[in-house]
């Protein structure tokens, strides 16, 4: 009967490091192989789906990518088992992978050149390797367990030190947040975040977002709905870039639970300190998780 291998993870492992480079590689090289076909859709005529509802937006182009991102992993690393945003968990392998083809698909499919291809490698609930690629752009961010990197070259967060200087990209509130919070908290907590910082900005991708926090153009990222193919390589990014990522349970998660799979997060670079931010984004959390409670 074939078994299995399970590792039990050394962060300082030279055995782990050099596996985790590995998995690096794979991510970037599955990441690359839907370059092609992705930007030959991008501004073309795009039929478009709907999942939970119109603000859930997927293509076939989600869908074709998704599948060689599969395939590509599994040609390069059998002992995988991949979780995507299109086809959901296939597979028995030690490693974990979590696949979006396409964050930030309604901008993909509206033409905005904000969306990227994320895929992140797990060993026992930790993030060991990641890509976020930018094809627009023709940015690739990465990172294994020591180090981050944008095109191969190191990568290290800045923030301005006040939030009333700095740049913060959220999507908070769509019409999901109304619901939970309704619709007069939520907007009182996106003005109180309007009026604090230089410059608010919701650009449509989380993965992208984290990224840019951690390559140092925005200063603070924040979501409040997100999975974890959408953050896994984002959180591994910024902590190598000397970020901070804050997750927030939402309701949704219990306390404690692994970064990642928490549906909200606050993503800071290095130097940053945002009291408002953080006080506005715990107490979203926090009511929520009273709501769930009850």
């Amino acid at each position: 009967m074939e078994t299995t291998t399970r590792y039990k993870l050394d962060p300082h492992s030279d055995d782990l490091l050099t596996r985790s480079r590995r998995l690096k590689d794979i991510a970037t090289g599955a990441a690359l192989a839907v370059r092609e076909p992705l930007l030959a859709a991008f501004r073309s005529n795009i039929d478009v789906d709907y999942k939970v509802d119109l603000h859930d937006v997927v293509t076939i182009h989600d869908k074709q990518a998704e599948h060689t991102i599969r395939a590509y992993i599994l040609e390069h690393e059998p002992n995988s088992t991949i979780m995507g945003e299109e086809g959901g968990q296939t597979g028995s392998g030690a490693i974990q992978w979590y696949v979006d083809p396409i964050d930030g698909t309604a901008n993909f499919a509206r033409g905005l050149a904000f969306w990227c291809v994320s895929i992140a490698a797990v060993i026992d609930g930790q993030v060991v390797a990641g890509a976020i690629y930018d094809p627009v752009a023709g940015m690739m961010f990465s990172a294994d367990i020591n180090a981050s990197s944008l095109n191969d070259q190191p990568l290290w967060s800045r923030s301005v030190g006040e939030e009333v200087h700095a740049t913060l990209i959220t999507g908070y509130p769509v019409a999901r947040d109304f619901r939970l919070d309704g619709r007069e908290i939520a907007l009182a907590n996106m003005g109180e975040l309007v009026e604090t910082f230089s410059t608010l900005r919701r650009p449509g991708s989380a993965a992208l977002s984290i990224a840019h926090v951690a390559a140092g153009w925005a200063d603070a990222a924040a979501g409040f709905g997100v999975n974890a193919w959408d953050v896994a390589a984002a959180t591994l990014i910024l902590k190598n870039a000397g970020g901070t990522y804050e997750p927030l349970t939402l309701g949704k998660v219990p306390p404690g639970s692994i970064d990642f799979l928490c549906p909200g997060y606050i993503a800071t670079g290095a130097g940053a300190h945002y009291p408002t931010l953080e006080r506005v984004a715990r107490s979203i959390s926090s009511e929520r998780d009273a709501r769930a409670a009850a």
